[in-house]
């Protein structure tokens, strides 16, 4: 791995995330290898600029991109920083996105409305070596890359379920259901709980919307005088969580947890706090508070760069 560059911006979030990645490929691995700095800056009109100071001719480049960034700039940036390693001739060029952005619009939910996700690929993918993020909003979006370019799409939740035995913090409360916020992360749901603990049921909230809004909400499974983890991909403003709660207070729940992967908290968390005993969330966007637990995944990572270079199955990081 002697040609392999890790790449990040020195002034943005990302760069702590990669210094970690760097480490544990050092540390678990045995193997050194470069974390080398991409300095961006923005002109007074606003177009981004950018600069990478050391030589990556005919090196292996991983771009470490920042989640926390406005969701344009970051495009932008990632168009750019195709752009310029190529230009300087680096052999290849991955992305590496532990939270891809633009991924909520998937489909077509009603008519006149760009697929979003699907533009997102159709401007990456020329010339990509390849992608690795995490727990994406919807797994068939590595459908629109094209057939070249890989998306490795690593799971949240190995990492969260050795981090809850680890801490004894959930894993031991009795009559624990897993609950999916919605009938779409029902999958991941029993995912979730088939590593936590087989013998855990699952219950899934179905939502009815209209215009956006959630219109009505149903419970499928038994919460009664049960303790409660909803896992989700991604945490916003939290809303769906708090009227998600109400329910479950109202069928007879217990306890309420909660865990998602990526905790944008455009809200804060102060509301959250008042519903769960336990708020729990990844590094992947970088988010620190004092109302949050934050589980380190950038090993899983370290992991998915180290088995890519060495050729080495990625399967290994889902069990």
């Amino acid at each position: 791995m002697k040609d392999v560059v890790l790449l990040s911006d020195k002034n943005s979030k990302a760069w702590d995330f990669s210094r970690k990645i760097q480490k544990y490929i050092r540390d678990e691995k045995k193997v050194s290898i470069p974390l080398e700095e991409i300095s961006i800056k923005v002109f007074r009109n606003g177009e981004i600029d950018m600069h990478v100071p050391k030589n990556i001719r005919k090196k292996e480049v991983y771009f470490i991109q920042d989640s926390t960034k406005n969701p344009q700039q970051w495009w932008v940036e990632l168009l750019l920083a195709k752009d310029l390693l190529l230009s300087a001739s680096a052999k290849n060029v991955s992305f590496v996105l532990p939270n891809m952005l633009y991924s909520r619009k998937d489909r077509k939910d009603r008519p006149h409305v760009p697929i979003s996700a699907r533009a997102l690929a159709e401007s990456l993918s020329p010339d990509l070596k390849g992608i690795i993020t995490m727990d994406l909003h919807a797994a068939q979006i590595q459908g629109f890359y094209s057939a070249n370019v890989p998306v490795d799409n690593l799971y949240s939740f190995p990492e969260a379920v050795h981090y809850l035995r680890k801490n004894n913090s959930i894993d031991n409360l009795e009559k624990l259901v897993i609950v999916s916020p919605d009938a779409g992360g029902t999958e991941r749901a029993e995912s979730f709980a088939k590593r936590l603990n087989p013998e855990y049921p699952i219950a899934i909230i179905h939502k009815r919307r209209v215009n956006g809004k959630i219109e009505k909400m149903r419970l499928s499974g038994d919460v009664v005088n049960k303790n409660i983890l909803i896992v989700d991909d991604m945490i916003d403003s939290g809303g769906t969580l708090i009227e998600g709660a109400d329910l479950l207070k109202a069928k007879g729940a217990k306890k309420l947890f909660c865990y998602g992967t990526h905790g944008l908290f455009t809200k804060g968390v102060k509301e959250l706090e008042k519903y769960f005993e336990k708020i729990l969330t990844s590094n992947t966007h970088y988010q620190k508070s004092n109302g949050v637990e934050v589980i380190d995944v950038s090993p899983v990572f370290g992991e998915a760069i180290y088995r890519n270079q060495k050729g080495l199955p990625i399967s290994k990081l889902f069990e």
